[in-house]
């Protein structure tokens, strides 16, 4: 499985992507053209995405090739310990499973706010 690719969005990279960003528009393209790419929402931070651009949660369920996470127990139990919802639902995706190994990337149009986390961050604000 070394050949995957696997991308969380945070609620920014929802956010550039309803605005057009070309980063997260080529990785939504990737996902839907190329196998072994996967982008997925986090539903929390789906949620903050909305909030922050009404109409986003719409545009990203919206398309095919983005996984949309659900907010199952484990992903709740890692919600209870984060200090905001979308954030701690971002990087508990991103975390290593059974299905990636090697975790995922978090795709994030403000890096800053990742540092100091344990997730390999990409920065589609450039």
């Amino acid at each position: 499985m070394s050949d995957h690719v696997h991308v969380v969005l945070d609620d920014t990279a929802m956010v550039a992507a309803g605005q057009g960003n070309i980063m997260t528009s080529r990785l939504i393209h990737r996902a839907s053209a190329e196998q072994g790419w996967y982008v997925y929402a986090p539903t929390c931070a789906l949620v903050e995405a909305d909030r922050a651009r009404p109409g986003t949660a719409e545009h990203i369920a919206a398309l095919p090739a983005i996984v949309v996470l659900d907010l199952d127990l484990p992903a709740a139990l890692a919600v209870a310990r984060g200090s905001t919802w979308a954030m701690a639902h971002t990087q508990h995706a991103a975390q290593p499973t059974a299905d990636r190994p090697n975790g995922a990337f978090v795709a994030t149009a403000a890096p800053g706010r990742w540092a100091g986390q344990t997730v390999r961050v990409l920065d589609v604000g450039r």
